[in-house]
């Protein structure tokens, strides 16, 4: 009798886990038929108005460090208008020489003792600290990493989306374009990115929900930041951090799909690995962390149900990994089950013949999911027509993207809690800013977009 009872608590369980699993997979299918709709701008062009503080951290970055800085000696907007700080983080190498060769203001930060904790959000906040009153000379301040590269006109858009809003966005995230896509590792990246992009970021949008912030090409109200006490947010996802506490103070967060950040993607397994691993530890840090307050600005009324539904989701869609995980071992409990007790079977066939439904939906979603919004969102955004000789590294990508994803997920989940070890990406890529502009440049001038039903019939040919 004992075991019949646990039986049917472990068939409530799956069940329950298997409901979990079907609402992100729900909620990622709705979200994204908004993204088909027909891209357009939605703010007004204005004149350059705003005051631009930007930050770049920088951690032994002498391989990339001249070429952001010229990037940004090259922005169309007036330089008046903006100011750049190189924070050269603990560098052992020239990163602060080449910056100060080139003309840029450099503050460096080092450690004043051995259990110092070191990395971006140190040094964010200790720049912020030394920089004083910056709320008093600008409106946005701006964070990039030393590997970007910046649409040009980035500063302009960002002004005119701001100024449009009534200077009441307190966080605007540009769109998270791929610095390279070559190589498996790369393009499993690139893959996600414009997935992302387009039916995530672009639908949220579209539909009045706050966008995610992406680590980097994100701008924050330099009044809302100085009134929050500088940089505070100090886990390995400083970003996500900012992002959940934002929302949860009933704030807006705006995307930009005008203007685009070029960031650089891990080449190596490992690398990618590492990376996603300390995300990972972050995230589930931050949503465990601030779950509780999210539920409180819903119930008092700071956020709508929905973007408390939009949030959770956000900060939970990382869970299949490791509830698929829990599902095997209660599975294996079933399966010894039915091996050991004759009137367990009525329990595990039911169990298998849902499982396989749901399986087959799984199968459906994840074809649609991958296939069908990659190749979509790669002709929207980057008007690059559905190539057959890419359907193999696609179908790689999702290996990749699953596999790092399940184990990357349930080692952070485990490791949640150390949350002062950062772990440097390495960056070392060095490509012509002239020929990476000018091919952006080119992508976002086609006139006319194509409707969705034009990429539907498209991806059919």
């Amino acid at each position: 009798m004992t075991v019949q009872i646990a039986i049917a608590i472990v068939e409530r369980l799956m069940m329950i886990f298997s409901g979990w699993l079907m609402f992100l997979m729900i909620y990622q299918i709705v979200l994204s038929f908004v993204g088909f709709k027909r891209k357009t701008k939605d703010y007004q062009d204005h004149d350059p108005e705003a005051r631009f503080l930007v930050l770049v951290p920088a951690h032994n970055e002498e391989k990339v460090i001249a070429t952001m800085i010229d990037n940004l000696n090259r922005m169309d907007y007036p330089k008046e208008l903006y100011d750049y700080v190189i924070l050269a983080d603990n560098c052992t190498d020239r990163t602060e020489e080449i910056a100060r060769g080139l003309g840029a203001e450099v503050l460096v930060s080092r450690r004043e003792s051995e259990d110092e904790p070191t990395g971006k959000p140190i040094v964010l906040q200790k720049a912020l600290k030394a920089l004083g009153n910056y709320h008093e000379k600008y409106d946005l301040v701006m964070f990039f990493d030393a590997d970007n590269m910046i649409d040009l006109n980035m500063f302009r858009e960002v002004n005119s989306q701001y100024i449009d809003s009534g200077r009441k966005a307190d966080v605007i995230q540009c769109y998270l374009g791929c610095k390279n896509k070559q190589g498996m590792v790369a393009f499993a990246d690139y893959v996600s990115y414009t997935i992302t992009n387009r039916f995530m970021q672009y639908s949220k949008q579209r539909i009045g929900l706050n966008a995610a912030i992406g680590g980097t090409g994100f701008c924050v109200s330099a009044q809302y930041l100085f009134d929050r006490g500088g940089w505070t947010s100090l886990s390995l996802t400083e970003d996500f951090e900012l992002q959940i506490e934002t929302i949860c103070e009933g704030r807006r967060l705006l995307w930009n799909n005008e203007v685009r950040i070029h960031d650089e993607k891990p080449t190596k397994l490992k690398a990618c690995a590492r990376q996603r691993l300390r995300w990972a530890q972050g995230r589930w840090f931050v949503s465990f962390k601030n779950t509780p307050r999210l539920f409180k600005a819903m119930f008092t009324g700071k956020i709508s149900f929905w973007e408390f539904l939009s949030t959770f989701w956000g900060m939970y869609n990382m869970s299949p990994f490791a509830v698929l995980t829990l599902e095997g071992i209660l599975m294996l409990f079933l399966e010894l089950a039915r091996a050991y007790i004759p009137t367990a079977s009525y329990y595990v066939t039911l169990r298998f013949s849902s499982m396989f439904s749901f399986n087959f939906f799984s199968i459906l979603v994840m074809f649609y999911s991958i296939y069908v919004l990659f190749y979509v969102a790669d002709y929207l955004d980057n008007h690059r027509t559905p190539k057959l000789k890419e359907i193999w590294p696609v179908f790689v990508s999702i290996f990749i993207n699953m596999g790092l994803g399940g184990f990357v997920n349930l080692i952070g989940l485990f490791k949640h809690r150390k949350q002062n070890v950062w772990v440097k990406t390495e960056h070392s890529i060095n490509v012509d800013m002239d020929t990476v502009l000018a091919s952006t440049a080119q992508t976002l001038e086609t006139k006319a977009e194509p409707a969705a039903e034009d990429a539907a019939e498209s991806l059919e040919g």
